[in-house]
C-alpha cells in the first residue's frame, strides 16, 4: 500500500470517528470534585436501578465518572411522603456534601395531589440545605399532549429554592424505547445518559466550601 493511499485512509478513518454515534461515550468534562466529596443519591427506582445490573445504575455510573463515593439510597415503589420520613436519618448517617434527589415518579403514575408531592421534595430540599448540602434535583417527567415533559412544579421547587434542576434526561429516555426496560425504567444505556447529565450538572453547579 502506498504512503499516499494510507495518509488518505487514516483522514478517512479520523472523519469518521468524529461523526459516529458516542451517546454512550463517558463524561468527558472536567473533573471539579475533590476525591473526599460523599454523594447520595436519593430517590425511588430510577435511583435504585430497576432490573438492572448493579454497576450499570445511576449512582455506580455516577460514581465513577466523579470518582467520588456516591451512596445509592433508592428504594423502588416508595412516594415522597415516604420518601420525606427516610432522608432525616440518611442524611444524618452519611453526611454528604452532595444530594442527588430524583423523586416523585412514583406520585405521578399513581396520579396523586401534586400539591402534596411538591411540598414533600420542598421539604427534603429544606432537609439539605439546612445541613448546607448542594442539592441536584432531578425532574421527572409526565405525559403532557402526547408527549413527555417534565413536570410543572420541578421548575417551581429550582426557582424557589434556587437548586440546578436535570430536566432533559429523563425526557429523552422516556421518549426513546432503545433506552428502556418496560415503559418507565431506563435501561443500562438509559443511564449512561442519566448520569453523564447529572455529572456535567455536578461539575457546572457544586463548588466546595474549602475550595
Amino acid at each position: 500500500m502506498s504512503i499516499v493511499k494510507m495518509i488518505f485512509l487514516a483522514v478517512i478513518a479520523i472523519f469518521f470517528f468524529q461523526f459516529i454515534d458516542n451517546s454512550e461515550s463517558e463524561f468527558d468534562g472536567v473533573i471539579m470534585v475533590p476525591p473526599d466529596t460523599k454523594v447520595l443519591a436519593f430517590g425511588d427506582s430510577i435511583t435504585s436501578g430497576y432490573r438492572v445490573d448493579a454497576d450499570k445504575n445511576y449512582p455506580s455510573q455516577l460514581s465513577k465518572l466523579l470518582q467520588v463515593d456516591v451512596i445509592n439510597a433508592g428504594i423502588s415503589g416508595e412516594e415522597t411522603g415516604a420518601g420525606l420520613r427516610r432522608l432525616p436519618a440518611l442524611l444524618d448517617k452519611y453526611k454528604p456534601q452532595i444530594l442527588i434527589l430524583c423523586h416523585g415518579g412514583n406520585d405521578i403514575i399513581r396520579r396523586r395531589n401534586f400539591t402534596n408531592t411538591k411540598e414533600n421534595i420542598a421539604q427534603m430540599i429544606k432537609l439539605a440545605q439546612a445541613r448546607k448540602i448542594h442539592v441536584v434535583l432531578v425532574g421527572v417527567p409526565m405525559i403532557e399532549i402526547l408527549r413527555f415533559k417534565t413536570a410543572s412544579f420541578y421548575y417551581e421547587l429550582a426557582a424557589e429554592f434556587n437548586v440546578p434542576l436535570e430536566d432533559k434526561a429523563l425526557e429523552e429516555i422516556l421518549y426513546d424505547d432503545a433506552l428502556k426496560i418496560d415503559k418507565v425504567h431506563p435501561n443500562a444505556q438509559g443511564y449512561t445518559i442519566l448520569s453523564n447529565n447529572i455529572a456535567q450538572m455536578v461539575t457546572d453547579t457544586y463548588t466546595p466550601i474549602n475550595f
